[in-house]
């Protein structure tokens, strides 16, 4: 079973929102490079997709415009087997990767990236509905606080935890980096 590693939006872009809490990066940073470098050491596809929408224009830090969709800073230089620019939650939307991941005969996808709650947990859904196996690694994907709709702060620890609940079973196999690593394969 081919295994490809997903790294989703893992970019700049994320600095320039209001919502952007610096605090969890370093473990994060960590998780997500190491899953890169094990990835690499086993000679495995990386795959790197950004996500760019809304208007095109220099004060919108998800336009190519702006220049913040690029690497985020601290993320492993890594050159990835296929790169990707998305528009929907889903990295499989309108980007040509389920054809990429048909054509390489992947059948395993490992998530991480930024959003947990949004375009990691929304590609895991859809990769699983279209029939790949999906690993999903919490600690290597990032996501911020947010506030409910009562007014009250949700922390991003929640959201993770929602997040895992969520896909366990059903969606995905939760994994740590190391789990994910040793499933791994080309």
């Amino acid at each position: 079973m081919a295994t490809c590693l997903l790294v989703i939006d893992v970019q700049e872009s994320f600095r320039h929102r209001p919502f952007f809490d610096p605090a969890a990066l370093p473990a994060y940073l960590a998780a997500q490079n190491a899953l890169i470098a094990g990835f690499q050491a086993r000679q495995l596809a990386v795959v790197r997709i950004f996500h760019s929408s809304g208007p095109e224009q220099l004060d919108n830090p998800f336009a190519q415009a702006s220049g913040h969709v690029r690497p985020l800073q601290g993320l492993a230089d890594f050159t990835a087997a296929a790169q990707f620019t998305k528009s929907r939650h889903s990295a499989l939307v309108g980007t040509g990767l389920e054809v990429w991941l048909t054509q390489q005969r992947i059948d395993r996808l490992v998530i991480s990236g930024i959003r947990t709650e949004q375009c990691c947990e929304t590609t895991a859904r859809h990769a699983s509905d279209l029939g790949w196996q999906v690993d999903f690694v919490p600690e290597a994907t990032l996501t911020f606080a947010m506030q409910q709709p009562d007014g009250q702060t949700l922390s991003a620890a929640d959201i993770q935890t929602r997040t895992a609940t969520v896909l366990a079973g059903r969606f995905a196999t939760l994994c740590t980096v190391e789990q994910a690593l040793a499933r791994a394969v080309a």
